[in-house]
């Protein structure tokens, strides 16, 4: 039987991938998906979003990734910045977006690239501020690991590289 390890090597391992990521702030907190199997001791927060689809803009692939990850409808406001991700063997070059709700009620979604025995979603949640400082800077994605509010989350531009 194949471990959860060896299907995230094959489904996402030794490729690069154009992944669409989600800045989602609320009066109720940073919108965040909590996957397992990824990151420090197989525990990551990071902003709901994944892989586009040839021919899929990336407009469409974060709406279409908030659906299957939150059950959430969004709109998409602006771009933000890009953040690459060098760690053997997943390599990724993200495309943030601020996004604004527009429907939908919030709910833990699935990874549909994931056969059902090995899901690594395992929560959705508005982390308010102080909450997200308080979890450890390696179970949270790069990104946000050195933030010191949501508005600085929301003014970076450029260019990010974690290797």
């Amino acid at each position: 039987m194949d471990s959860l390890e060896s299907k995230i090597k094959s489904n996402y391992g030794e490729k690069l991938r154009v992944r669409v990521c989600g800045i989602c702030i609320t009066e109720e907190g940073l919108l965040m998906v909590h996957h397992t199997a990824l990151g420090k001791d197989g525990s990551l927060w990071a902003p709901p979003g994944g892989g586009m689809e040839y021919g899929e803009s990336a407009h469409a692939a974060l709406k279409r990734e908030f659906m299957e990850e939150t059950h959430l409808e969004i709109e998409v406001e602006r771009f933000l910045f890009v953040h690459e991700y060098l760690d053997p063997p997943l390599h990724g070059i993200e495309l943030f977006f601020e996004v604004k709700i527009t429907g939908g009620n919030l709910k833990k979604g699935a990874d549909p690239e994931m056969e059902a025995d090995f899901q690594i979603i395992t929560q959705t949640d508005f982390k308010p501020f102080e909450e997200i400082k308080q979890i450890p800077n390696d179970r949270l994605h790069y990104v946000i690991q050195n933030i010191t509010s949501f508005e600085s989350l929301l003014n970076q531009t450029g260019y990010f590289k974690f290797h």
